[in-house]
């Protein structure tokens, strides 16, 4: 079995070498191989309480004690089937008894078997009383045979795994699966380089897996998690070095053209360039001249104007003989962006046509439920490549649309994209080229969460704001305090009366689908926090309320939700833009992209039901234009809540900067960047982004080395299997370039 092991390089399946109850409890967690199961880390450690007399212990109180057995008594309940096994014990000085009440014969021989009478034993267990007899005694007690020596008693005292368990599974199970695995620790795979880890002053892995599962003191948990955290970090960051290795070895269009799209453009823009806007305007230009693609995340804060920076590098594209696709993750978004640009560019966008600029480029928009006619000519022209410019959702993805010529690749809001969503797109460029990637966000990413989540991407950080904007206050609205309630609707029915306009957003559609779950909120111990809310309210019969308050009498109420056909929520929207909709109930589907200057109000009912990222894009929606925004984050929860502090937080952050690092301490990294982002962040097991931002840095380096100097991994066989079992956990489904 050695040899075959060998050349197997942890890759054994428990089938293997466990027992039948604890292979399924393994296969009950996903763990099916050697490999995995020795990274299966306990979720916490139990260590012993002190070792004392049990003559100093009281009622509710941890007792560890070393004791002999002295009698073992067993009869059958009373009251149910079963028996009581009562093991009196003793120290020396003083009696408890041990109880187990126990459903079968097979667990009383057992327990009668491990207990034998003048067998010394430790116990481990809560002090309680019987409540016929009035004497103390221990219920359950965890216990087990032990050695009267100094070794012994170091055993003894040794901090115990506590592993995560599914019903019907008991924690020795998992413990002896474990126990076992140990025994083949030499033939596991080692991602790390045997140099790294000793030049990072880590354990050797079969060293630190011992130290994880069965420790000897609580330094050893440290010591042992320590070399897993460290690889966990390691094979993410191969696995970005991999990506750039791989930019830099795939040619690209080179889009080094300074017009005439880009000055045309440049010489109408009814603003003047922010420093910002204009440093990292260059940046881009530099970047996406080069002849090897190049991938940035543009971060800035909602209204930093990151839609003109990204159409300037799109028309530098089209400039350069080539095509630019800008990504969007809704059609409501998707739409937004086509009439932006189309109004941006003017006669610009209008090639073949009369009023067309001679130098004009068209502008195609290509969502999954337009009419087929106009999907049709769109393809055309993208096939073509009359259209410089192409504006979508993830119909753009599909088989079916061929680029020209795809030079520049725009992705809005990436955290709404994987990684692989992107790379799906990027494999569309012209003759095997492959076309250079922007992806923006208006949820910073604080650095050491960027390094962990999207580490192959040059980051740019767009941090001014062009100042054409009013700006927003946002406050908590607890409805519990009926006046802060009715004031909220007065101030909205106010914005009203002064001829502006309204958003209120709820948490799901109808108030007879399931309610959806609040965002996840972690205590002081990371663990999730207990989130008793009431049902969220609903699109249509908050619609139906609003429309009876005496405050909003005569408003013109309007609704937009998912379950609308593209065309209605189409015109839902151009009524909003026209003016002709004073208050629009909607769900989250106008979270990012709308762009109405005219709307200055926004509530947010359930509040706390939203994550930090949803609620800053929510109320970026308003103060857009010459009129000063204001937020209202009404929620149910009382101030004693942790729901509570967590809007109140919110509420009084000043950017998305400080939103990101809020995020982050809130819902941790693995959750940063949203659910539909790469899951390479979703099944991080060991590895914290607040916490291991040193760690995350080391690895970084030394991953990157490693990949330098041997792009292939020809001499790294345990890397390349870690990161091909890493990308295949992340997401099965999506084929990677």
């Amino acid at each position: 079995m050695a040899r075959r092991l060998e050349s197997a390089r942890g890759s054994m399946p428990l089938s293997e070498l466990l027992e039948r109850k604890e292979k399924l409890a393994m296969a009950s967690f996903g763990v099916r191989d050697l490999d995995t199961m020795m990274r299966f880390a306990p979720r916490r450690y139990t260590v012993p309480a002190p070792l004392r007399s049990l003559h100093d212990t009281h009622e509710g109180e941890e007792v560890s004690a070393i004791v002999t057995v002295e009698r073992v008594s067993s009869r059958s309940m009373r009251s149910r089937h079963g028996s009581i096994l009562e093991v009196v014990v003793t120290d020396g000085i003083e009696n408890i008894t041990l109880t187990f009440f126990l459903a079968k014969q097979h667990l009383v021989d057992w327990h009668t078997k491990r207990l034998a009478v003048g067998r010394r034993v430790l116990v481990r267990g809560t002090v309680g009383r019987n409540k016929m007899t009035g004497n103390p005694q221990i219920t359950h007690p965890d216990y087990e045979e032990f050695e009267d020596s100094e070794e012994g008693l170091a055993h003894a005292q040794r901090p115990r795994p506590v592993y995560p368990l599914r019903k019907n599974i008991a924690q020795r199970t998992m413990r002896a699966a474990t126990e076992k695995g140990l025994e083949f620790a030499e033939y596991l795979a080692r991602p790390v380089p045997a140099r790294i880890v000793e030049a990072r002053g880590l354990l050797p892995l079969p060293e630190a897996v011992a130290a994880v599962h069965t420790p000897r003191t609580e330094q050893d948990t440290l010591s042992g998690v320590a070399h897993l955290v460290y690889e966990e970090a390691f094979v993410l960051q191969a696995i970005f070095a991999q990506r750039r290795t791989l930019d830099e070895r795939s040619p690209a269009p080179a889009l080094r053209a300074e017009g005439p799209l880009q000055t045309a453009f440049d010489e109408r823009l009814p603003f003047e360039l922010t420093a910002g806007q204009k440093e990292i305007g260059e940046e881009i230009i530099e970047r996406v001249g080069r002849d090897h693609p190049t991938s940035m995340l543009l971060q800035g804060d909602v209204g930093s104007g990151k839609t003109v920076i990204a159409l300037r590098a799109m028309l530098r594209a089209v400039d350069s003989g080539h095509q630019a696709a800008l990504l969007a993750p809704t059609e409501v978004l998707a739409e937004q962006h086509h009439r932006t640009i189309l109004g941006l560019l003017g006669d610009l966008a209008r090639a073949g046509q009369l009023d067309g600029h001679l130098d004009a480029t068209r502008v195609r928009l290509l969502t999954g439920s337009q009419k087929t006619s106009a999907r049709r000519e769109t393809l055309l022209d993208v096939t073509s490549g009359q259209a410089g410019i192409v504006v979508g959702t993830h119909a753009l993805l599909t088989e079916s649309v061929e680029f020209a010529s795809l030079g520049l690749v725009v992705i809005d809001e990436q955290h709404r994209f994987g990684v692989d969503h992107r790379r799906r797109l990027r494999s569309k460029g012209p003759g095997g080229m492959t076309p250079h990637v922007v992806v923006m966000t208006a949820t910073p990413i604080p650095r050491t969460a960027a390094l962990a989540t999207v580490g192959d991407l040059d980051v740019l950080t767009l941090r001014e704001s062009p100042g054409m904007r009013a700006g927003v206050e946002s406050f908590v609205v607890p409805e519990q305090l009926p006046k802060w309630e009715n004031r909220m609707w007065a101030r909205a029915a106010e914005e009203i009366a002064a001829q502006r306009q309204v958003f209120v957003v709820c948490a799901r559609i109808d108030e007879t689908d399931d309610s959806p779950p609040p965002a996840t909120i972690l205590d002081e111990n990371g663990e999730i926090s207990e989130t008793r809310l009431e049902e969220a309210r609903g699109v249509t019969a908050t619609a139906e309320r609003l429309a009876t308050r005496p405050e909003l009498a005569g408003a013109r109420i309007g609704v937009l939700h998912g379950r609308l056909t593209s065309e209605q929520k189409q015109q839902t929207m151009d009524r909003v833009v026209a003016g002709e909709i004073d208050l629009l109930v909607a769900t989250t589907v106008i979270e990012v992209g709308v762009d109405v200057p005219n709307a200055s109000a926004m509530i947010v009912l359930d509040a706390e039901r939203f994550g930090v990222s949803q609620l800053h894009q929510l109320r970026g929606r308003v103060g857009r234009g010459e009129h000063p925004g204001i937020a209202f984050l009404d929620t149910r929860t009382t101030p004693e809540h942790p729901a509570f502090a967590r809007l109140e937080g919110i509420a009084g952050a000043a950017d998305g900067f400080a939103l990101a690092d809020l995020d982050l301490q809130v819902r941790g990294a693995g959750d940063l960047v949203g659910e539909e982002q790469s899951g390479l962040q979703r099944t991080l097991k060991h590895l914290d982004v607040i916490r291991d931002a040193p760690i995350i840095d080391q690895a970084r380096q030394d991953a990157f080395a490693v990949l330098a100097a041997d792009p292939d991994l020809t001499d790294h066989p345990d890397l390349a299997g870690a990161i091909a079992n890493r990308l295949r956990d992340a997401d099965p489904d999506v084929e990677r370039s």
